[in-house]
């Protein structure tokens, strides 16, 4: 099995022409022609990530966020990023990454997250005009039956193991329809607005942003870590179904950059 193979194994539902202009997805590090002979899956790769691929004899590395995401002008100890790419260059480790073009997939990370809450009848909330059928953001989708807003937020944070989440003003109405969007999803509040959802969740939203809903859609803000993180999951599932006996397992080092202080009453 060569680097290559598992990478176009990937791209067949999110090819790399479908990441944005500023993504940074694909091959990071390493030769696309070398052997893979063991893969770690992960949603960001650290120092530690490095490690544990080390331990466990892995020589690919699979993330959802590029670890190179801007230019680097050297290679020194300075930052965790510089480390993690010395250290995996060292141990010949190869690195791919699959962002905004697993994003864009409706294969991809907003349709994880849609059927981990249960919805059903699922197509993109904004359609790209190149590929409308299978290329865009978000995610749009029902309930069989509708719920109650504190139940649909229960239902979120128990889906997403978040201890707490930040949301708009409650509506005053059940939740049937939901919108939503892996990661930094705000820009696509307006078109969850517009087809008349009746909550969207996604991750990053700023504090004004709350004061956009005015009672028409419950916002729910979810995490970035939290949103995404079944993503590890498709990617194992995508590379066991192409390859039965290549090796791919999700890492156990947790990368959420975010920690939460939950006080008690």
């Amino acid at each position: 099995m060569l680097v290559k193979d598992i990478l176009n194994c990937i791209t067949e539902i999110a090819p790399l022409q479908w990441q944005e202009s500023y993504d940074n997805a694909g091959l990071q590090v390493g030769d696309l022609n070398a052997k893979a002979h063991k893969a770690l899956v992960c949603l960001d790769i650290t120092e530690e990530i490095v490690d544990e691929a080390i331990a466990k004899h892995c020589n690919l590395i699979i993330s959802h966020h590029p670890l190179i995401f801007r230019g680097l002008k050297h290679l020194t100890p300075e930052t965790y990023i510089e480390r993690a790419v010395m250290k995996a260059v060292k141990h010949d480790i190869a690195m791919i990454s699959m962002h905004t073009n697993l994003d864009n997939s409706y294969l991809g990370v907003s349709r994880v997250l849609a059927e981990r809450l249960g919805l059903k009848d699922l197509h993109l909330l904004q359609p790209s005009e190149a590929a409308p059928e299978i290329c865009g953001s978000g995610m749009i989708g029902t309930f069989d039956n509708p719920i109650d807003e504190t139940d649909f937020l229960g239902l979120v944070a128990e889906t997403i193991g978040s201890p707490c989440l930040r949301h708009s003003a409650l509506i005053g109405r059940q939740i049937q329809k939901v919108a939503l969007c892996g990661g930094s999803g705000t820009p696509f509040m307006t078109d969850a607005i517009r087809q008349k959802a009746d909550a969207y969740l996604t991750a990053d939203i700023k504090y004004h942003d709350f004061f956009v809903p005015e009672g028409n859609i419950l916002l729910v803000d979810g995490g970035h870590f939290e949103t995404e993180q079944f993503t590890k999951e498709l990617i194992v599932e995508l590379i066991r179904k192409k390859f039965p006996t290549f090796a791919a397992e999700i890492a156990e080092t947790k990368t959420n950059s975010v920690h939460y202080f939950v006080r008690n009453k």
